[in-house]
């Protein structure tokens, strides 16, 4: 394989968030960008803009990550452009909050599709390119609560669980192939899902961790693009969990 340099990046839900930061990180490189969002067409512009000013080729690209034809679109636009990932980042989800009791089918459905569906088509799609060339990450933004389980937030515990899982399995299958599948498993990242915590709310979580505050997505960022550099290819299968000590 070539340089890092020459290769292309998937970030899905890419525009906002730990997924713009980590469109950032990859574009401070050179590397070329794909910016997935279904949405935040503004904010995937804005993201965009950012990594054309550090000197990355840059492609924004909206669909449904619950429609196997949307994706597909999506791939075939990607081909015609030359821009087939060599690194896929599954980051986009959605992260209810509520008793399980008060859960809908209609959202637990939803919840899975976006989180888990998204994560399989996606990687399912883009990991032939991978195997072709021998050489490839598929990196998957999982959650602490996939490992510890939160109360409250028994659906999105649930769906970062499954990632944990479908990262172990899918590693030892693409394994022969040069392919690596780990997942970052942050704890609390100071994005706009924190919108909802009152300052009250949010000091006091900061007490439970250890290092006394939260995780800022550029520290994600950086994890995620350590795991896609071609001397980490001995590191596959792993769940790491960026948590400033909070769980272990």
């Amino acid at each position: 394989m070539g340089a890092l340099q020459d290769m292309t990046v998937l970030i899905t839900g890419g525009s906002r968030g730990i997924g713009a930061s980590i469109a950032k990180r990859f574009a401070a490189e050179g590397m070329n960008i794909v910016i997935h969002y279904l949405h935040s067409h503004e904010a995937a512009n804005e993201t965009a803009r950012t990594c054309l000013s550090l000197g990355a080729n840059v492609m924004t690209i909206s669909a449904d990550l619950r429609s196997k034809e949307q994706l597909i679109r999506m791939k075939d636009k990607l081909t015609d452009k030359g821009m087939l990932p060599d690194v896929l980042v599954n980051n986009a989800g959605i992260a209810p909050y509520g008793l399980l009791s008060d859960v809908s089918e209609e959202e637990w459905d939803d919840v899975m599709a976006v989180n888990l569906k998204g994560m399989f088509l996606c990687s399912q799609l883009f990991m032939p390119h991978m195997i072709s060339r021998k050489y490839g990450r598929i990196i998957n933004v999982s959650s602490v609560w996939g490992n510890a389980g939160a109360a409250c937030e028994v659906l999105y515990s649930t769906t970062k669980g499954g990632i944990n899982a479908f990262t172990k399995a899918l590693a030892k299958e693409l394994a022969p192939s040069g392919v690596t599948v780990n997942a970052v498993a942050p704890g609390v990242v100071d994005t706009d899902m924190m919108g909802g915590f009152n300052e009250a709310e949010r000091e006091a979580l900061e007490q439970e961790i250890p290092v006394g505050r939260f995780a800022q997505p550029d520290e994600i960022a950086s994890l995620v693009y350590f795991l896609a550099l071609p001397e980490s290819s001995y590191i596959t299968g792993q769940i790491i969990s960026p948590n400033g000590g909070w769980h272990t």
